[in-house]
């Protein structure tokens, strides 16, 4: 297992956002996270990646227990995160952009990283924007960037926070794509997304948060299926 969440829990005030998740992802694995707003998806990601940390429970990746490691820590071993709202370093460029996130998750210099970061805007259809600022990207553009940055660090498990949010569904293809050519090249990937016809494109497992806790798990399919999911996530009564 690649990564580890045990008994994991988060509260602010009387608001338990992450209450008690255990959760075991394999390497190569893509994992699909669904519910509804508020749900603690978000919060859950935070305290996978340090941003946030946890009142009890741990964080295991690759073996090593993290709870405690700093966010770059966790970058530099290996896992690398998308935002749901993109943040680029608007007056940067795109390149410029990726250079930063490269130098800053493989701890290498500016010289070691920039092939990589060109094939990376190959691979993510932005290298004709390379030399544009940042800020002036429409919405796909900055979706686009918000994955390549989370790529340019050479994660071993990425975490996608809707990065098809806000796309039309034709928009929505080109990542997918990348996604799963990410997925069958070997990449492990948990996505949490309410464009679900985005997550079954690419997730073999899917599991459902409301109110922090971990309501159900499994083949994504029979998970959509279930009375539950249906009447929690979708507002359908069984």
């Amino acid at each position: 297992m690649i990564l580890q969440l045990d008994n994991l829990t988060r509260s602010f005030g009387s608001l338990k956002a992450v209450d008690g998740v255990q959760l075991e992802v394999a390497a190569g694995e893509a994992l699909g996270i669904i519910g509804p707003n508020g749900a603690g998806k978000s919060t859950l990601f935070n305290l996978i990646t340090g941003l946030q940390k946890p009142d009890a429970g741990s964080v295991q990746f690759d073996g090593q227990d993290i709870t405690r490691a700093p966010p770059r820590a966790r970058c530099i071993a290996g896992i690398g995160r998308s935002f749901q709202i993109p943040q680029p370093f608007e007056n940067l460029t795109v390149f410029e952009n990726l250079l930063v996130a490269a130098i800053h998750g493989r701890k290498q210099r500016e010289a070691q990283v920039v092939d990589a970061c060109g094939e990376i805007l190959e691979r993510t259809g932005l290298i004709g924007l390379a030399n544009r600022r940042a800020g002036t990207l429409n919405l796909l553009g900055r979706k686009r960037l918000e994955l390549a940055r989370a790529l340019a660090s050479a994660p071993r498990l990425l975490l996608l926070d809707e990065i098809a949010g806000g796309l039309t569904e034709a928009e929505c293809a080109e990542p997918v794509q990348l996604i799963q050519h990410i997925q069958k090249s070997g990449g492990t990937i948990v996505w949490i997304e309410h464009t679900v016809h985005a997550l079954l494109a690419v997730v073999s497992r899917l599991m459902v948060l409301n109110f922090g806790r971990k309501i159900v798990e499994g083949e994504p399919r029979a998970v959509m299926a279930s009375a539950e999911v249906r009447e929690i996530y979708m507002g359908i009564a069984a």
